[in-house]
């Protein structure tokens, strides 16, 4: 019996994915729940499991291609039998109606030359490379020493133009040696080689490489360009004595470890102080929706992480209700699966503020770009002993620069300037993160 495989539904937000890596080939058998693709969003990446076990008789939609909410990309034979546990069954046991229809369902094509390619050498190559391979006479001993530069290490369709024109020079450079090198001379006059000589050396020491963006990529400039053009954004900037955190943290790290498990970091401290603020002054968590002004009354808190597709900004929610070992638990979750792909689209929607902290890269003062449709991010900066004024004599204390990005349309100047001195105030005069229950 064939079964469909489909796309899963996708979230309201989502309107098409694209397919980044078969797993299995055509013919191979599957194991149900087992992961046959990876799919990519402009927000997560999503691995598809086998809906049951049996042979992948068909696959729709290659590697690369754009799919939406609930499209077929394959098909897979469940009366097919693993290699390993199939019993020899003879063919006059079934009506012979069944068996030809079984073997025009079932029967793999004979393998193309692209398929016989990736079937004798253990890199994965992308649909394009293969056939880039196959059109070039490459072997698997070749294709084994190709360096990848796809996604895993998958070699690409340049990757491969690439070492033919590297090959195809080594060989030129070897014909054209002098004769004294070679030891022979023809007695004719030798082509003038300058010119073409100059444009290969001109072209390999300024190579370039053209990828396509991924999905998350294209989402990221979508919205950035969207929060330019459609928001007023100006930016307020404070700075911050750190030392009562560091203080706070040097005495409870150990005993709140101890207690909770999860490590004392400094991220809860911001996310308690900005929502001090916000509670302070609401229309810094407020939105806009067409001529409207909503006010959210619930605090939803994204974080900036950064992932090997690129930054994404998951959700903690309802941050006002949960204790700062809550905070840094989810923080530490959300980190880790951004990580290794595994966040929810939902867990990646939403939100009436954010944070983003640069000073994890070294960053001394930036200004954050607003995440619509919220109307105030707050960046963080890298704390630094810094010469400062108290009481008239200069000082060192450690410094962080605090930047509030806000959307003029509805937040004034006011406001932002004080909810940041608030989220200051919050910073240097914070309560102990064991007083919490």
């Amino acid at each position: 019996m064939l079964i469909e495989v489909k796309v899963p539904a996708l979230s309201e937000s989502v309107a098409e994915a694209t397919l980044i890596s078969w797993h299995k080939q055509r013919g191979e058998y599957v194991e149900r729940g087992e992961n046959l693709i990876d799919i990519e969003t402009d927000k997560v990446v999503l691995e598809l499991p086998a809906p049951q076990s049996g042979m992948l008789a068909e696959i729709v939609k290659n590697d690369g291609a754009t799919v939406t909410s609930e499209e077929i990309i394959a098909r897979i034979d469940t009366a097919a039998k693993s290699a390993e546990t199939a019993p020899q069954e003879s063919a006059q046991t079934k009506p012979a109606q069944d068996t030809a229809a079984e073997e025009s369902e079932a029967e793999p094509k004979q393998p193309s030359e692209e398929t016989a390619i990736a079937s004798h050498t253990t890199r994965k190559l992308m649909p394009a490379a293969k056939k880039a391979a196959t059109e070039n006479n490459l072997d698997a001993a070749e294709i084994e020493t190709i360096q990848g530069t796809g996604r895993d290490g998958r070699i690409t369709k340049e990757d491969i133009l690439n070492y033919i024109k590297n090959r195809n020079d080594t060989s030129a450079a070897a014909d054209q040696q002098p004769e004294s090198q070679t030891g022979k001379s023809t007695g004719q006059p030798k082509a003038d080689t300058s010119s073409k000589e100059s444009d290969q050396s001109e072209k390999s020491e300024r190579p370039e490489k053209r990828v396509p963006m991924t999905r998350l990529r294209m989402r990221i400039a979508e919205r950035l360009v969207q929060s330019q053009s459609t928001a007023a954004i100006l930016t307020t900037f404070n700075e911050v004595n750190m030392q009562a955190i560091l203080d706070l943290r040097a005495r409870y790290k150990d005993s709140f470890e101890k207690e909770h498990g999860i490590k004392l970091g400094f991220t809860s401290f911001f996310v308690k102080a900005a929502i001090a603020a916000l509670r302070k002054y609401p229309i810094i968590n407020a939105s806009v929706d067409g001529n409207d002004i909503v006010y959210h009354e619930y605090y939803d808190i994204g974080i900036a992480v950064s992932s090997p597709r690129g930054l994404v900004v998951p959700i903690i929610r309802d941050a006002d209700k949960l204790t700062f070992a809550e905070i840094e638990q989810q923080i530490a979750d959300l980190a880790q699966r951004a990580q290794t792909g595994k966040l929810a689209i939902e867990e990646l929607t939403g939100g009436t503020f954010s944070i983003t902290n640069g000073g994890v890269f070294g960053s001394m003062l930036s200004t954050p770009i607003i995440n619509p449709p919220q109307s105030a991010i707050l960046g963080i900066h890298a704390t630094k002993p810094r010469p400062v004024v108290e009481n008239g004599q200069i000082v060192i204390r450690p410094m962080n620069y605090l930047a509030l990005s806000y959307d003029h349309r509805i937040i004034d100047g006011r406001e932002a300037v004080l909810s940041l001195v608030a989220i200051k105030e919050a910073l240097e005069y914070p309560a102990s993160p064991l007083l919490e229950n």
